[in-house]
């Protein structure tokens, strides 16, 4: 029971490394607000919570609304007394993304795997709105569930905020140009804040997950067969992680046992940065 007493925000959180990191704080204690702008999944994962005897409630949010993360922050606080610590989980790998909408993912992939051939038109033909949009989310996303979480932990002198980066922050053949770069922001926002945050008693850390089994990476199967092959041979473990392992990594760090890391990224990766 590591966060017996505690009240965790988690955005995204109707599914993959969301839910699972939802379902593994609801396991060792905590009092769940699940937050996500697809309310069918999102309410699918607080009830879940309380089918194995925990504690949850679902709240929409939409990642780039400011309004609506800070309606989230304070539906954490007059629901349970208070606020110790927010996941974001919130994200997308590229423009139109939607979780479980394989077709769109599929033919957005499909599209992808002409730059095996020509990496320049990767450039050449980005949009600019496309960008934006990962941009958003991934990034803005962050910023604005931080900006509106944080002032609750301030206010109390303790809290932990857990964002999720990607190996794609330091690695920039892990992604498309939108998400490498906004994961790379996402990673640096994290070191800011943990500066800026750390005399007020709050911790800030990012995870920086490796190729791991979610809706978001199915479309990595559709690479033929000779490139998966060099693919997985990037992975020293041999195999995509699953959301369970993020989960415990987002575990360890909001935990009290993280309690002297600040400023610092964790990647469960498989050891793709052994090298």
């Amino acid at each position: 029971m590591r966060l017996e007493g505690k009240v965790a925000v988690i955005t995204g959180g109707g599914n993959g490394l969301g839910r699972a990191t939802a379902l593994r704080f609801a396991s060792e204690g905590a009092r769940v607000v699940v937050a996500d702008i697809l309310d069918e999944l999102g309410e699918e994962t607080a009830q879940m919570v309380t089918d194995e005897g925990g504690v949850a409630s679902f709240v929409h949010c939409d990642a780039i609304s400011a309004n609506d993360n800070h309606a989230m922050a304070t539906h954490a606080v007059d629901s349970y007394g208070g606020l110790d610590i927010l996941v974001t989980a919130a994200g997308v790998s590229h423009p139109g993304y939607k979780s479980g909408d394989q077709d769109a993912s599929v033919k957005w992939f499909a599209k992808r795997m002409d730059y095996f051939e020509r990496p320049a038109d990767e450039l050449l033909e980005l949009d600019l709105e496309d960008f934006r949009q990962v941009m958003a989310i991934n990034l803005d996303g962050t910023l604005l569930a931080a900006q509106a979480c944080a002032a609750h932990m301030i206010e109390a002198g303790k809290g932990s905020i857990v964002t999720i980066a990607s190996i794609a922050a330091k690695h920039p053949d892990a992604g498309p140009i939108p998400y490498v770069c906004s994961k790379s922001a996402v990673w640096m926002l994290t070191k800011k804040l943990a500066r800026l945050l750390a005399t007020s008693g709050v911790r800030v850390n990012a995870i920086g997950p490796g190729y791991i089994d979610t809706h978001m990476t199915k479309m990595i199967d559709l690479i033929p067969e000779e490139r998966l092959t060099q693919f997985f041979a990037n992975i020293p473990m041999g195999r995509k992680g699953v959301p369970e392992e993020i989960a415990n990594t987002a575990l360890f760090l909001a935990s009290d046992e993280a309690s002297y890391f600040t400023g610092e990224i964790l990647h469960p990766d498989g050891g793709y940065f052994t090298e």
